[in-house]
């Protein structure tokens, strides 16, 4: 049977040449991989109202949004994602360790140090590829 697909949402927030990821917890799923900033679409919600609320709830921080980036699709082993990635930056607040692991702000010749979650590595490698 065909499972649902979860609309997630992610923000590349950068700041000069550097660009924020964020460590996933040990308690859920890919523990300690590294992701950019985002979650769940709920139900309702626009994808853009979903990524100001998570940047909100996970890291304190307000945000922009300026642009679509990427979308990718991807099949992990226990869920499919459809995840919009936006070029966003920060307004209000400074990123705070609320429910991850660890932040960092790191440059793209920084990101071979960084095991990322299998669908983000598809906006690194844009990433990369604009250089």
């Amino acid at each position: 049977d065909l499972e649902q697909v979860i609309e997630v949402v992610a923000a590349l927030i950068s700041n000069d040449d550097k660009f924020f990821i964020c460590q996933r917890p040990l308690n859920k799923s890919r523990p300690l991989l590294w992701e950019f900033a985002g979650g769940k679409v709920e139900t309702g919600e626009s994808k853009e109202a979903a990524l100001i609320r998570e940047c909100k709830e996970e890291l304190g921080i307000i945000i922009v949004i300026d642009s679509e980036f990427i979308s990718v699709d991807y099949q992990y082993p226990d869920i499919a994602i459809h995840m919009t990635v936006y070029r966003a930056h920060v307004i209000e607040g400074i990123p705070t360790l609320i429910e991850h692991n660890d932040l960092k702000w790191i440059s793209l010749s920084d990101v071979k140090d960084y095991e990322f979650c299998p669908a983000d590595i598809h906006v690194v490698n844009k990433l990369l590829s604009k250089l």
